[in-house]
């Protein structure tokens, strides 16, 4: 098969998502270190990783891409919910427990906002997080993005509500920082 990479870099290339990717993201949605920090409480089987691939990952409403390293699979990284007339969008991402701590998630994410930013024309990147997941929190700040507000107790996780932090980034600081 040949190189299918979108955005290459040093410890993590980016490629679009293939249906034979499926079984892995069925597999790592369905840990609890990857679903309960991105806010999910339902087991996903493979016919719902399809019906996502399908209505979502095929659809031209956003970017969303495969995180490899050496050669191997170990998360997912998009832009979604983007306002073309506002130039914005939202930036989501999980990592594979294994590939946790060994920045992968903040080079790929370091490369769809220059992505985002280069190459689609926006002006603001926004992402949100929960307040116990100080990993995306550092990751988040250590690219620029800045804590603009808390949504409180939006989120029933672990028995009890979490507030959720929202971030942003335009592009003039992203310029500025890189």
């Amino acid at each position: 098969m040949p190189d299918s990479t979108f955005l290459p870099g040093d410890a993590v290339d980016l490629r679009p998502i293939e249906e034979d990717d499926l079984e892995f993201f069925r597999d790592a949605i369905n840990d609890p270190q990857v679903w309960r920090p991105i806010g999910g409480s339902r087991p996903l089987n493979l016919e719902q990783e399809r019906e996502y691939f399908e209505d979502v990952v095929c659809s031209d409403d956003g970017v969303q891409l495969l995180i490899v390293a050496d050669g191997s699979p170990v998360g997912t990284i998009g832009l979604h919910d983007i306002d073309w007339e506002a130039d914005s969008a939202e930036i989501g991402y999980w990592l594979e427990p294994d590939a946790h701590d060994q920045g992968y998630g903040t080079e790929a994410a370091a490369l769809l906002v220059g992505y985002g930013f280069d190459q689609l024309g926006l002006h603001r990147i926004r992402a949100h997080v929960f307040e116990f997941n100080d990993a995306s929190q550092r990751l988040l700040e250590s690219i620029g993005f800045i804590r603009e507000g808390t949504k409180r107790e939006s989120q029933f996780i672990d028995g009890e509500y979490q507030d959720t932090y929202w971030y942003g980034l335009l592009e003039e600081e992203w310029r500025e920082g890189t």
